[in-house]
Formats: structure tokens, C-alpha cells, sequence
């Protein structure tokens, strides 16, 4: 089995906690109704939302499953591992994340994402596909951070 881990990072004017909130504990209701088109669903088909809790994201061409490994309100963080569905293959095991949110001195955040790819054998992604990867969670944090701007009492 190989490992490839990668972190990101990306710096907003967002609080923390309101990003938390959005982000991660309203995903579910949020990201289907801020891109209609790409996320059809998020479900909850096993638990109660914390450690342990499977999650459904039906996509317009496809569907992942999520386990929660971790949720912590206080720190902020938030891991989970892709298990099943869009991204799982004969060539990739499993794909965990850990989120973290931090507060930057002028009361913004640096969200911080640790990527891990477990893969089968030998196989190695490229460096256009992990690009990609990036750039569609970033793209989700964007519109994420732009509707908390244009709705500043939403996720107080």
C-alpha cells in the first residue's frame, strides 16, 4: 500500500467559528443549496452527525460516503475518511482528511486541510490529478466564505 499526504492552506476574513459552522456542521444543508447543480444531497445514513456517523454527498454524476472520525466543536477540527463511491477504486483504498480552522490575528481564519491517500500496490496519482483535487475543495471553501459575506448574520 502506498501514502501520499499533502496540506493546503487558505486564509480568509471569516471567523472561525462561523466557517465551522457552515463549512462542516450545516454542510449538509448548505453546499446542496449553494451549488444546486454539482451536490444533489447530503445525507446522514448512519449516526447522529459525530464520530463514527456515516455521510452520503449525491452529486449529479456520482455519490461519495464519508465517515466521521472526529468532530470537535471547541478546536475546531474535523476529520473524516472517504470510504465508498466517486474516488474509490481498485487504485485508492480510502481518502482521510483533517480540517482544522484556526484564528488569524485580525480575527479571521487559516483553514488548514491534511489530505491522506491510501492507494493500493504501487500506484501513483499525478500531479494533475492532486492539483485538481485541491482546487475543487478550495473552490468549495470560495463559495462558502462568499455567501458568510454576503449573509453576515448567517452561522453567528
Amino acid at each position: 500500500m502506498g501514502v501520499i499526504t499533502y496540506t493546503d492552506e487558505h486564509t480568509n476574513i471569516i471567523p472561525p467559528s462561523r466557517i465551522f459552522k457552515a463549512a462542516i456542521l450545516d454542510s449538509h444543508n448548505l453546499m446542496p443549496k449553494l451549488l444546486p447543480d454539482a451536490i444533489k444531497s447530503i445525507k446522514l445514513i448512519k449516526g447522529d452527525g459525530g464520530a463514527g456517523s456515516i455521510k452520503q454527498t449525491n452529486f449529479s454524476g456520482g455519490y461519495v460516503k464519508h465517515q466521521v472520525d472526529e468532530v470537535d466543536e471547541n478546536t475546531l477540527t474535523y476529520k473524516y475518511s472517504l470510504i465508498e463511491g466517486m474516488g474509490i477504486s481498485d487504485k485508492v483504498e480510502k481518502v482521510s482528511y483533517d480540517i482544522k480552522f484556526e484564528a488569524t490575528p485580525d480575527n479571521g481564519t487559516i483553514s488548514k486541510m491534511t489530505t491522506t491517500i491510501y492507494t493500493h500496490g504501487d500506484f501513483e496519482l499525478k500531479e494533475e490529478e492532486l492539483n485538481a483535487e485541491k482546487e475543487k475543495v478550495l473552490g468549495l471553501y470560495k463559495v462558502v466564505e462568499a455567501y458568510l459575506l454576503e449573509n453576515p448574520d448567517a452561522y453567528v
